[in-house]
């Protein structure tokens, strides 16, 4: 339970921090529209910290890493959420500072981002198949 609410400091400050990146950085730059650096800190929050809140919930109950599901989980779902918030600063910056860039590099960032959202839905999958075999148990 200890290593689930650990995850979920750890998330909580990146949230924060990539909340205030936001506002700081746009501030700056004198930008005010609408950039994917304003989505990272939604996603770090409800996506990291408060999902590892929830998992720590169901920890104190369930040996839930006996699971292989719940395994495969923490390895995928924690790869996806930082590859996904990575790409959305980098194109957020590139829209807030309204950078050209490459067509290549564009579908690049776009490509990640894809990549870590669906790395984020298989970990949500297994985390739910891990948490039904758990409870079954």
């Amino acid at each position: 339970m200890k290593k689930y609410i650990h995850y979920a400091l750890i998330y909580a400050v990146a949230g924060l921090v990539s909340g205030v990146f936001y506002r700081e950085f746009t501030k700056f730059n004198g930008f005010t529209g609408v950039t994917s650096l304003g989505k990272v800190h939604t996603h770090l929050l409800v996506l990291g910290m408060f999902l590892f809140l929830i998992v720590a919930l169901f920890a104190q109950n369930h040996p839930l890493e006996e699971d292989k599901y719940f395994r495969i989980f923490l390895k995928i779902y924690h790869l996806g959420l930082v590859l996904s918030a990575v790409t959305m600063v980098a194109r957020g910056i590139t829209q807030v500072l309204a950078m050209t860039i490459s067509k290549g590099l564009d579908a690049s960032i776009a490509g990640l981002s894809g990549i870590g959202h669906i790395l984020v839905s298989i970990g949500l999958i297994c985390l739910l198949v891990g948490l039904k075999r758990v409870a079954k148990n």
